[in-house]
């Protein structure tokens, strides 16, 4: 009997992915535990083995597509074996048992199961999208199993309502003309550089296509806001300079951003609406301080790892947290898990150069904490003397720190008075 390649479901969290590649064709043998194909989830590539050994016999989802966890990918048997002709969704249960995306081929489950309770099972994915577009869900008619809603239908639904015009048919650029419907341009291009005659245009990747949507919907979400202020870093450099030789002795390299991810996680238990998201019923204040700290991963785009309980960690725990996740980032490593769940956003453009930046929320969080580069600059302080306060010149290790937070649930003095708390803790450093 014929062995079906199943979408696993790839973290707790992890309800669909995209496949990027398949490492096989129709038609070519396999071994068990064999790569067979690759699949993204939020920018984080991961290998699903095959589950059995034999001939891939059919291939159901093409690269490129995104699926929920529990689609019949392929299957997998003896050459001439007859299989569908169309891929039968499985049980959604069959995906998180087997783990590897095994499950032998047999008769699929009911459709109208899922459809006794009003809409059924409604994914994150769909629920995020529908009160985002303010979507009545029973008006959209369901192509999933049971009839369920899923993002290809909530994304043609959204398409028809916006009767936008179909893109113009290739043809190479006029003279003086500076763009081409990008989806023809990738059709063409069959996803290598091509040149349009004003320039080379490059067809986006998974992870620049996912960077790019999370971008424009979080700025079609929320109404974002920056305040900014400036930290002096006199007493953090004097204790990184006097402890990073004891930390590196336990391979643990100590960075600026340990600092800045400790001052943020504390303060965020001090003013927690910080550390909230919006909903249509409330404003969902979380207890874990689940801190993502952005890594650039170069060309290739951003991702944004989470270490979860951050405020439960020390300074020596966040130091080693970071460096680990930031690694294992940047050698494409991390696991599904580990992208997801974020509560609150620390991205450090300083490592760049940049003084200041108003960073894009990460929804659905409240707010996203800029770090800029650590500049030594001349400011005026106060000194205590016989005489009391006086002020005099200094030169100090100075930062500017940004808080672009969500206007619908933060004000400007509370969105302050959280900023002021990280600042306060990196002055008084002890």
């Amino acid at each position: 009997m014929a062995t079906q390649v199943i979408m696993p479901q790839l973290g707790e969290s992890v309800v669909e992915g995209t496949v990027t590649k398949w490492l096989k064709a129709e038609g070519e043998s396999v071994e068990e535990f064999e790569p067979l194909l690759e699949i993204n989830t939020d920018k984080v590539d991961t290998e699903v083995p095959a589950p059995a050994s034999g001939t891939l016999l059919k291939l159901y989802v093409g690269e490129g597509e995104t699926v929920e966890a529990g689609r019949l990918l392929a299957m997998i048997g003896e050459p001439g074996e007859e299989v569908p002709a169309g891929a039968e969704p499985v049980k959604h249960k069959a995906a998180a048992a087997g783990g590897n995306g095994q499950a032998k081929a047999g008769k699929a489950s009911s459709p109208s199961a899922d459809r006794k309770q009003g809409l059924g099972f409604i994914s994150p994915v769909v629920a995020r999208m529908a009160a985002e577009h303010d979507l009545d869900l029973t008006r959209i008619e369901g192509s999933g199993r049971g009839g369920r809603i899923t993002k290809k239908d909530v994304e043609a639904h959204l398409a028809e309502g916006a009767k936008a015009p179909a893109a113009a048919p290739w043809e190479e650029p006029a003279s003086g003309e500076l763009f081409r419907p990008t989806e023809e341009i990738f059709k063409k291009s069959a996803g290598k550089p091509i040149s349009t005659g004003m320039g080379d245009v490059v067809p986006l990747n998974v992870v620049r296509k996912s960077i790019a949507e999370h971008m424009v919907r979080s700025k079609h979400t929320s109404p974002h806001v920056t305040t900014l202020m400036e930290a002096d870093l006199t007493r953090v450099v004097r204790h990184r300079t006097e402890n990073k030789a004891s930390y590196a002795r336990d391979g643990i390299q100590l960075t600026f951003s340990a600092y800045f991810a400790l001052a943020a996680a504390l303060a965020l238990t001090e003013v927690p609406i910080v550390n909230s998201s919006w909903s249509d019923k409330g404003i969902v204040q979380h207890r874990a301080v689940n801190l993502g700290m952005a890594v650039s991963l170069s060309e290739r785009g951003l991702i944004v790892p989470v270490i979860k309980g951050a405020e439960a960690m020390s300074l020596r725990g966040l130091a080693q947290a970071i460096g680990e996740l930031a690694e294992r980032a940047r050698q494409g490593e991390l696991k599904p898990d580990e992208v997801q769940g974020g509560t609150f956003t620390i991205t450090n453009h300083g490592t760049s150069g940049s003084l200041f930046a108003t960073p894009i929320i990460n929804q659905p969080q409240c707010a996203i904490l800029g770090v800029g580069a650590i500049q030594k600059r001349v400011v005026a302080v106060e000194t205590d003397g016989p005489d009391g306060v006086t002020d005099s010149i200094a030169i100090r290790p100075m930062v500017y720190l940004t808080l672009t937070f969500d206007h619908r649930i933060l004000d400007g003095a509370v969105a302050d008075h959280y900023l002021g708390r990280v600042v306060a803790k990196l002055e008084a450093w002890a």
